[in-house]
């Protein structure tokens, strides 16, 4: 397994369909996944600190966990198959729950859960980044920092 941070959430063209961006913690490699425009709002939501007046659904899922004394030590992906990537919710009792990715980075960010790929998955749909464009992948990451959760909507 591969440790993720995640970079954010970007829209791309033409069809404005959001893609999150992860990369891997000691690498140079990044994991684009397409995801919808509910989770980026929710991603999004919680990277920049934001808190609507009621909780959103991985709110709901945070505060459930936490409320049973249950803790995610892990949330891992595990799988691309057909252009799908799976991942999985590794608990404290050893279960793991199958999620989407997206879900499961948005209970991750809430959570402070690390977040883990698999090689093969990385090998398979990591896009390497050679050290010349770092720069420019810094500049994209200011670019995040200044979007906002309406941004994702339609």
């Amino acid at each position: 397994m591969r440790d993720l941070t995640l970079i954010g959430i970007r829209m791309e063209s033409p069809g404005h369909a959001p893609v999150m961006m992860l990369r891997e913690t000691d690498g140079y490699r990044y994991l684009p996944i397409s995801i919808g425009s509910v989770e980026a709002t929710a991603i999004a939501y919680e990277e920049q600190g934001l808190r609507p007046s009621r909780p959103l659904t991985h709110d709901l899922m945070r505060d459930i966990l936490l409320a049973l004394d249950t803790t995610v030590l892990a949330v891992e992906i595990v799988e691309l198959r057909d252009s799908v990537f799976y991942a999985e919710l590794v608990l404290a009792n050893g279960a793991r729950v199958s999620a989407r990715p997206s879900d499961s980075v948005a209970l991750a960010i809430r959570l402070g859960t690390p977040m883990r790929c698999r090689e093969e998955v990385l090998a398979q749909a990591g896009v390497a980044t050679p050290e010349a464009e770092q720069a420019e992948l810094e500049r994209f990451r200011q670019f995040l920092d200044g979007v906002a959760p309406e941004d994702f909507t339609s």
